[in-house]
């Protein structure tokens, strides 16, 4: 991932500016902030969810192994 310094930022909000309007810049602002936040929000679930079916997964092996180790 490239490395964007002060300078690079400034730029990119100076094309934005440009591009965009100053009526138009918060409510683009606003919009990329709730995307960013739902694409957050979606991967950590998917994370969890992971996570969540590996634990499952690990405790049936347990069981699995106890009753063998039993046996």
């Amino acid at each position: 991932m490239p490395n964007i310094g002060i300078s690079g930022l400034i730029i990119i909000l100076v094309i934005a500016l440009i591009i965009f309007g100053p009526k138009k810049l918060p409510q683009l602002g606003r919009a990329v902030g709730e995307t960013l936040r739902e694409f957050k929000s979606s991967t950590k679930n998917i994370v969890d969810d992971v996570a969540d079916d590996f634990k499952i997964e690990d405790s049936k092996e347990s069981k699995n192994e106890k009753t063998t180790n039993i046996n």
